[in-house]
């Protein structure tokens, strides 16, 4: 018997230590959508319980929600509803992706003149390789500045890139987000 059947014990079992979860008793799931979908459907009869699932589960970051579970009846079926009338008569398209930024970003390119937060400024070069390569095609010196203009030129070029990629609808960055850079 599965852990999603009522029993003639109570609701469900917990998903953890098997005992049964009476009808309008207090009982957990994981905050994490995948373990509370309709084929999983972890129940935990107790914090405890709950906290015996996480070393497996290796969420990053999970909680136990409170539920109550159902007084009486079938609980294990979701509720159908029936469609709005309008909806149900309404042709069938293919669903749009819709990107959301945050307010206040800027989805352009950002100049190096303009306002980057303080760990969007961090240097994107890995100096000792870049003084090596110059040095060894030259044996030219490497200023410490070179490091910050080179990151901001990285920082211009990646958010053409990321312009590329939303335009296209998605939220990758491939190489081909940077076939601007082929005319220089």
């Amino acid at each position: 018997m599965d852990n999603n059947t009522e029993t003639n014990e109570g609701w469900r079992k917990c998903s953890s230590c098997k005992k049964p979860i009476a009808f309008g008793a207090k009982y957990f799931v994981c905050s994490v959508s995948t373990c509370n979908g309709q084929r999983t459907g972890y129940v935990f009869c107790s914090v405890h319980c709950f906290e015996r699932h996480l070393p497996a589960a290796r969420h990053k970051d999970a909680g136990a929600v409170e539920k109550l579970a159902p007084k009486t009846g079938t609980a294990n079926a979701p509720p159908q509803k029936e469609p709005p009338k309008e909806q149900a008569e309404a042709p069938a398209r293919a669903p749009a992706r819709v990107f959301a930024t945050a307010p206040g970003t800027n989805t352009a390119s950002t100049s190096s003149s303009g306002s980057l937060s303080a760990a969007s400024r961090e240097v994107l070069v890995i100096a000792s390789r870049l003084k090596d390569y110059i040095h060894a095609r030259s044996e030219f010196n490497t200023s410490g500045s070179v490091m910050d203009v080179l990151s901001d030129h990285l920082r211009v070029i990646c958010d053409r890139a990321i312009d590329n990629a939303r335009s296209e609808g998605r939220k990758t960055v491939m190489d081909r987000d940077f076939e601007f850079l082929k005319r220089f």
